[in-house]
This record gives structure tokens, C-alpha cells and sequence, in this order.
């Protein structure tokens, strides 16, 4: 397919109620409201398409970029285009599934890196997502390597950006539920960071308690 051609489909499937709940989760570009189920079919469609998703993600339409992400190969996403593209992230929906894409590629630990440390909310984001996909998906990485991020967590977690914030708590849930010896670790890390709080917007998000959570997720696994 070609841009104007999937511009069109996408203007064709969006709608007024849909534009509205992704505005009360914070999307302020320009949208069409299209459903994730219906951005899907659209990725089935046209399968892996990387010079499309590039072309997409440079509309700054929200759907249009959803779908970039969702088309676009991993292999050929270059450091220059992550970094071009973590600029633009203009809300939290779009930073998680590109956090997604971006740990799918070679350089997901360097990003992570990079970005943690960043000051722009989305990019912290996006950093923080990472740490969680790399402990939940690189089993080569030893314990040392995320247990080096419970302190920074429980040190920084409550004056770091909003949106930074959820993802910290995230990454540690995600460390705590890589193994035992980290779950003990990452649960005291958690009793002493407290609750923690996130303004979610008009919607009914929460942000969840990291020890309850882990336990829960290590219930679930015994079973």
C-alpha cells in the first residue's frame, strides 16, 4: 500500500468515539480514531513495510504513527531513527508500543541507557519501558545488572516526570518478577519507596502497587 492509499483507510476507519477516548488518554496531534483492533487487520494487511512506516510516522497523525510502529522491521531501525522518533513521542499510548519495537532491536540496551536519564517525560518513558522489556526478555543479563537500578528507582522514582514515574514503577515489577533472589530484592525496594503517584488523565488507569503486584505475578507462576 502506499501512504495516501493507508491515509485512506485510516480516515475511513476512525471514529468520533474513538477520537474522543484516545483525547482523554492524552492525544493531542492530529488523530482519526481508528481501534487497535481494526489497526491490526491493517498490519496484517500489509505485513512488514518499513520505508511505510517511516512515511506514516512522519504525518504526526497519532493513528498513522501507531501503525508505523506496528509495521515497522526492527532490524532496519537505525539509532539516528530511534532517536528521531523519541523526540516526537507526543503521548504515553504511542511510548509503549514504541518502547515495544524498540526492544526488539540490537540496540535496546544502549537506549535504555540513554534514555532513563532523559528530562523529557516521554523519552524517561520510553528508557524505563525499556530496563522492564530487557528484564523480562534478556535472560543473559545477570542479577547484578537490575539490581543496579533498584536504588536509582527508590532514590529518584518520586521526582522524576509524571509518565517516568508509572514506567519506573514498571521496571521494578519487572525485575521482581524475573527471579526469587530479585523479587525479595525489588519488594524491599518497594516498601520503601511507598506509593507512588501518577495523574492518568481522565481515565481509569492506575498505576499498580509494585509489591502487591509481584507477589501476585509469583502466585501465578507457581501454579
Amino acid at each position: 500500500m502506499t501512504l495516501q492509499e493507508t491515509l485512506r483507510e485510516l480516515k475511513l476507519l476512525g471514529t468520533e468515539q474513538n477520537r474522543k477516548i484516545y483525547a482523554r488518554h492524552g492525544v493531542t496531534n492530529e488523530m482519526f480514531g481508528v481501534s487497535y483492533a481494526n489497526l491490526d487487520k491493517l498490519k496484517k494487511k500489509i505485513k512488514m513495510d518499513h520505508a511505510l512506516a517511516a512515511e506514516l510516522w512522519a504525518t504526526g497523525n497519532h493513528d498513522a504513527q501507531v501503525l508505523a510502529l506496528k509495521i515497522a522491521d526492527p532490524a532496519k531501525l537505525t539509532s539516528r531513527q530511534m532517536d528521531a522518533w523519541a523526540k516526537s513521542l507526543g503521548n504515553d499510548c504511542v511510548v509503549d508500543i514504541f518502547s515495544g519495537l524498540v526492544s526488539q532491536t540490537a540496540r535496546a540496551r544502549e537506549k535504555m541507557e540513554q534514555w532513563i536519564g532523559s528530562s523529557q517525560d516521554f523519552i524517561g518513558q520510553a528508557g524505563w519501558n525499556l530496563l522492564a522489556h530487557l528484564a523480562m526478555k534478556d535472560q543473559e543479563l545477570p542479577d547484578g545488572f537490575f539490581e543496579a537500578y533498584l536504588e536509582p528507582i527508590g532514590q529518584q522514582i518520586h521526582s522524576r516526570p509524571n509518565r517516568v514515574r508509572h514506567a519506573m514503577n514498571g521496571a521494578l515489577i519487572a525485575i521482581g518478577m524475573r527471579n526469587p533472589k530479585l523479587q525479595e530484592k525489588a519488594i524491599l525496594a518497594a516498601r520503601k519507596i511507598g506509593k507512588v503517584k501518577v495523574d492518568h488523565g481522565e481515565t481509569s488507569c492506575q498505576t499498580p502497587d509494585a509489591e502487591a503486584y509481584i507477589l501476585k505475578a509469583a502466585q501465578r507462576k507457581r501454579r
